[in-house]
């Protein structure tokens, strides 16, 4: 606060005068060093009172007298440097901080980052003494299983969002500073103040702001069996192998078996997971039904690789996959499809614009790293590829590390998409097949070349922006003016959705 006060007064009164009112330095209160979600709050800043008649101090920074008489406003300053951690990077002395303030308030606190302990503690502070407070965080706090998670015990007996700033780029002017997306959050007890959210140069007044930082009715959005719009056909995470690797193969494998057992070519198929769909990296499978099994064993290489499998799941500590050894020609799933898949890899960038998914129509098998659905028509592809869609996958399904990972049943199942008309699935299906084409204008680029955040090709462009508008004409009569708009869109028909369909 000392320097931020002492920038402020060089740049509104010169630098000659600011270090006149800042140094020498001045007892400016008291200071506490600790754990910050190990302490009491309470008792670290007990209620404000003002100053006494014989010390009329402002109470800012640099102890500056109270010249002009008269009773002193005091503010409590709380100031912290959490680190921004999620799960799997905390330390074991960090996971027990985490235990100590979530442990008995609420299930699967394990979600929740680091940072989501001082929203907590600053909840109660607020809630015990009638005051407001705001914290900057990483937006994976108003993002995925944590919304659903830790709002609740957040927003409770009277605590309310009173201020937002959505997601924003942190710059500091440090040398190695961090990439990471932000948020402001305020939280406030006193239901009178008014509600704003800032987006980038926007200010609004809104009558309540959620957890996932828009305006509308406070709701949270929780993983789905099965969709919410009963149009959208069903999608399934692809094959898992619990194989050991013995059911795969490189390029080079295939092409030795292959070469001295030539009939084994229709027992091996292509391989698909996030990294192969994305830069199309060859990768095979061994794809075998119970029919094709004799045929199997009767190639050696294959053959041993099916009893390599089946050492592998009788010796795991897992009972399922002792179970799977019963038939070690096979995933433990065996989907496919007949006529074509649309693919949804389970990572994306938060760089990208769109979601990377596509079209197989080479009878691909995916593996655990991509989603699909299977022989769907073509118009579902038109909904995945659309920046709608995008946006309610990177606020619901959230983030590991710097990717957006998707989830069939919390962004899919829980997409809400409007009645579709047989035109309005024709003219979305026109538009996938305009993606598609673009695409392959600039064969061989991968999928991760076309889709580089600064350099997508211009009919590629286009062709997306088609897509959007003919979407969103669906939703809205018009195209969306932003990123926030569409969300609010999206909430209000989830809001809608899932009250009738509990009604029903």
């Amino acid at each position: 606060l000392l320097i931020a006060e002492f920038q402020c007064d060089v740049v509104y009164i010169g630098q000659r005068e600011a270090f006149q009112n800042v140094l020498p330095l001045k007892k400016t209160g008291q200071i506490v060093t600790g754990n910050a979600l190990r302490l009491d709050w309470l008792e670290v800043c007990p209620p404000v009172v003002a100053a006494s008649a014989e010390e009329h101090d402002l109470a800012g920074p640099t102890g500056r007298l109270n010249l002009e008489g008269g009773e002193a406003e005091v503010e409590t300053y709380i100031c912290g440097n959490p680190p921004y951690l999620g799960k799997g990077k905390l330390s074991s002395m960090q996971k027990e901080d985490v235990k100590s303030v979530f442990l008995g308030r609420m299930k699967n606190w394990g979600y929740i980052d680091y940072v989501g302990g001082w929203f907590l503690k600053g909840s109660d502070y607020c809630r015990r003494y009638n005051v407001s407070m705001a914290l900057v965080s990483t937006n994976s706090i108003s993002q995925g299983r944590q919304a659903p998670t830790l709002w609740p015990e957040l927003l409770c007996d009277g605590v309310e969002i009173f201020f937002a700033h959505t997601s924003f780029k942190w710059s500091n002017n440090a040398a190695n500073k961090a990439a990471v997306i932000c948020v402001i959050v305020g939280l406030s007890s006193t239901t009178k103040v008014e509600k704003t959210i800032f987006d980038q140069d926007v200010k609004r007044v809104v009558n309540n702001i959620t957890p996932y930082l828009t305006a509308g009715e406070t709701i949270y959005v929780e993983n789905k069996g099965e969709a919410l719009s009963i149009q959208l056909p069903k999608m399934q995470l692809g094959n898992k192998a619990n194989d050991g690797g013995h059911l795969s193969l490189s390029r080079s494998e295939r092409e030795t078996i292959v070469e001295l057992f030539p009939h084994a070519a229709l027992l091996i198929r292509r391989f698909y997971g996030s990294k192969e769909f994305n830069n199309d990296l060859e990768r095979y499978c061994l794809w075998i039904s119970d029919e094709e099994l004799k045929e199997a064993l009767s190639i050696p290489p294959i053959a041993n690789r099916i009893a390599d499998t089946r050492a592998v799941r009788k010796a795991s500590p897992d009972s399922g996959n002792q179970e799977l050894a019963n038939r070690p020609h096979q995933m433990r799933e065996m989907y496919s499809a007949s006529r074509q898949t649309v693919v949804m890899p389970i990572m994306t960038s938060e760089r990208r614009q769109y979601l990377p998914c596509g079209l197989l129509t080479n009878g691909g098998i995916l593996s655990g790293q991509a989603f699909g659905l299977y022989d769907a028509d073509l118009w579902s592809l038109a909904l995945l590829a659309s920046r709608i869609h995008f946006v309610w996958i990177a606020t619901i399904c959230g983030k590991l590390k710097e990717d957006y990972r998707y989830s069939n049943d919390l962004g899919w199942n829980t997409f809400p998409v409007p009645t579709l008309t047989g035109n309005q699935k024709d003219a979305l299906t026109r538009c996938a097949e305009d993606i598609l084409l673009a695409r392959e204008a600039h064969f061989p680029a991968t999928i991760a070349d076309l889709y580089k955040p600064d350099a997508m090709p211009e009919n590629l462009k286009r062709a997306h922006d088609k897509n959007d508008e003919t979407l969103e004409r669906i939703y809205l009569g018009r195209r969306f003016k932003n990123d926030s708009e569409r969300l609010e869109k999206l909430f209000e028909m989830y809001t809608k959705m899932t009250k009738k369909k509990g009604a029903a």
